[in-house]
């Protein structure tokens, strides 16, 4: 019975955190509360869950594998899903459809990542790069 009464003193002194979550081509953020030992894979899956729950569009689904959350102030690269959302130190994300693999064909090509940044439904990586002119080569 001790062991379960120092259980809640630690969880209801977990520190929690209010985020925001954009979801790239959604009008407004999603917010809500999190502890801050919670897991990036378990924040990705409550703000889709609330965006569904809300009638959001575009419907997004709720297959967790196929979304990257970023945090914009910390880089460029999506956080592992196996890190703490408090370990990155902000509170405001960007939740993004993860690119689809291209086949052999369109690597060989070329035209597998002009496929993804033409798209209506790219991501915000791309639309970022192209709005500040940057080039980066793929190799």
């Amino acid at each position: 019975m001790l062991m379960n009464k120092h259980k809640k003193n630690q969880n209801a002194n977990a520190k929690r955190l209010l985020i925001s979550i954009n979801v790239f081509g959604s009008a407004g953020p999603i917010r809500f509360v999190v502890k801050e030992e919670e897991l990036v894979a378990a924040v990705i899956d409550t703000a889709l869950k609330s965006y569904a729950r809300e009638g959001r569009l575009p419907v997004l689904g709720g297959d967790i594998r196929t979304f990257a959350l970023y945090c914009p102030l910390v880089g460029s690269d999506a956080l592992s899903p196996w890190d703490t959302i408090g370990s990155v130190g902000a509170r405001n994300f960007m939740l993004c459809k993860k690119p689809q693999a291209t086949t052999g064909d369109e690597a060989a090509n070329g035209t597998g990542t002009e496929v993804v940044s033409r798209s209506r439904g790219g991501s915000w990586k791309a639309w970022f790069n192209k709005s500040l002119n940057l080039k980066i080569s793929i190799h």
